[in-house]
């Protein structure tokens, strides 16, 4: 069966119904009115370059002859126009900023705005409701290098008259001054950027990979969302941000169908996305290759989160493939405002140094509360370490190397303590890790209240080397690690395999109730 994920004006987006992680079960053809457009090999397809207001008919061919059938009828729209008739020159020498937000200007409600195949050399730009934005094959909307003439935004203005603040900008789980993101949205609704275009934000030849502790205010996004909702990219691939590439910020129902995020290996914090304090954020049928976290689900630190709690909600990943970055889909450090309601299914993970990472630690505060997270039909390939929950986290704060963060004294439980709910992993099938299969560690005043562990197999490298699964003080080499669990109240363990463990299989201290069964360590 096929699924209808989107449907624009001029593109779409299609779901095969698959029990397997990102691929289909074998390659296929896909046929537009009775003419072949394209070959695939994975669950989720796209068609581009469609007439707004007509239907078609989509029939998906199998290798082995089977078919199956859609139809998908376009949505209308106000007009299209060309960034080229406002003097956009497309040739990646002479700067296009000027134009093309002009063209945004002139949009009216409805309207889409059309990229040519060509390199847009642009500083950033501003978005505004109810448009498109379609990056043809071949078009790149390219940053500026020019980091002096990036406007800066302020983290927090205040009204004049009322004295009201109007939250605009932050990083990292504070806010503060930032400078504005090549695409910035702000208090913005139905924005759509489509195509199979590119939008690199050129970090590699800028300064932004540099000193950048020392800049004025925090690196820029290649797409920032602040406020905003109802925001779909489809098709679309983002490339080389200054640090993270996508952030939406306090947004809702947020859609990213078929996109791609690429960036260097030893690029410095180019997440590929990182949704913070957002309310329904779908991440379908997209590629991720990093130098950082590929997709790290955050809800700010104390401070913004006592502020606002506004807790991280309704989030769906399915069917995407993660490759190298520091973790595939990871939850946290920033969210003291908390996490619920997380789903993700159906992904295939390559070369990333965990799998399914979360991170948290003694301050994150007592809205904090991370549970409802469930992970199932999981594949990994060469992941270190697959499953990390790791409450003793000591990077990105000043006190990060403190006796508060690192002690496994019983501390008091206060207003600073984060809590950590239900978790289930199933279905998960894991060859290559090296350093071990599951660490979670939990907080010794605040045990993590239960861990499902169900229909999984590790195997372990022949030649896996030594290494620290989680960041935390005091962290010790680890390698060919089974099951470690440390402060966990409920354990549920059920048909996990593991091959190539070095020791025990299964270590589990200060954990209350453990429920173990066909569980095979050889």
């Amino acid at each position: 069966m096929i699924h209808v994920l989107y449907r624009g004006s001029s593109s779409a987006c299609f779901e095969l119904e698959s029990s397997r992680p990102y691929y289909a079960p074998e390659e296929y053809t896909v046929c537009v009115d009775g003419v072949q457009v394209l070959r695939g090999d994975a669950n989720v397809f796209s068609l581009f370059s469609l007439t707004p207001e007509r239907e078609y008919e989509i029939a998906v061919r199998f290798a082995s002859g089977g078919e199956e059938r859609a139809q998908v009828r376009t949505r209308s729209e106000r007009c299209c126009v060309s960034v080229r008739d406002f003097g956009a020159a497309g040739d990646g020498v002479h700067e296009d900023t000027v134009a093309i937000q002009a063209a945004i200007n002139f949009l009216p409600e409805g309207g889409r705005l059309f990229f040519p195949p060509g390199t847009y050399l642009t500083l950033p730009l501003a978005l505004k409701s109810h448009i498109t934005l379609e990056l043809s094959e071949g078009a790149t909307l390219l940053g500026s290098t020019e980091r002096e003439r990036y406007p800066i935004i302020r983290g927090v203005c205040v009204d004049p008259v009322t004295g009201r603040e109007l939250p605009q900008a932050g990083f990292e789980g504070i806010e503060g001054d930032m400078y504005q993101s090549l695409l910035h949205a702000s208090y913005a609704e139905d924005v759509t950027v489509v195509g199979r275009g590119v939008i690199d934000g050129n970090g590699q030849n800028g300064d932004w990979w540099g000193d950048f502790k020392s800049f004025p205010a925090a690196r820029p996004r290649v797409v920032f969302l602040n406020r905003s909702k109802h925001i779909t990219l489809h098709g679309v691939t983002v490339a080389n941000g200054p640090s993270w590439h996508l952030h939406p910020f306090f947004s809702e129902d947020v859609s990213l169908y078929d996109c791609a995020v690429t960036a260097p290996k030893d690029s410095p914090n180019t997440d590929a996305i990182d949704p913070e304090s957002c309310d329904g954020v779908n991440i379908i049928g997209c590629r991720f290759s990093v130098g950082d976290d590929c997709i790290a689900i955050k809800s700010g630190k104390i401070d913004m989160g006592r502020k606002y709690k506004r807790p991280a909600d309704h989030h769906m990943i399915r069917n995407c493939l993660m490759q190298f970055g520091h973790g595939a889909v990871t939850l946290g450090s920033e969210l003291a405002a908390g996490i619920q309601n997380l789903s993700v299914s159906q992904c295939y993970f390559r070369a990333t140094d965990r799998g399914l990472r979360i991170k948290s630690r003694r301050g994150r505060g007592k809205d904090s509360y991370i549970t409802d997270v469930s992970f199932n039909n999981i594949r990994m390939e060469n992941v270190l370490t697959p499953i990390v929950i790791n409450l003793w986290y000591n990077c990105c704060d000043p006190d990060r190397y403190t006796e508060y963060v690192w002690s496994r004294k019983k501390l008091p439980v206060d207003d600073r303590t984060p809590r950590m709910g239900k978790f289930s992993f199933r279905n998960m099938e894991c060859t290559g890790a090296e350093v071990a299969a599951c660490y979670i560690d939990g907080l010794t005043e605040s045990p993590i209240d239960q861990v499902e562990l169900a229909d999984i197999s590790v195997r372990f490298a022949e030649d896996a080397k030594p290494g620290v699964p989680a960041m935390q003080n005091f962290a010790q080499n680890r390698c060919r690690l089974g099951l470690y669990l440390d402060n966990v109240r409920r354990i549920r363990v059920h048909n996990v395999h593991l091959t190539g463990v070095e020791g025990e299989g299964l270590i589990a201290d200060h954990c209350e109730d453990i429920e173990k069964t066909d569980f095979e360590v050889d």
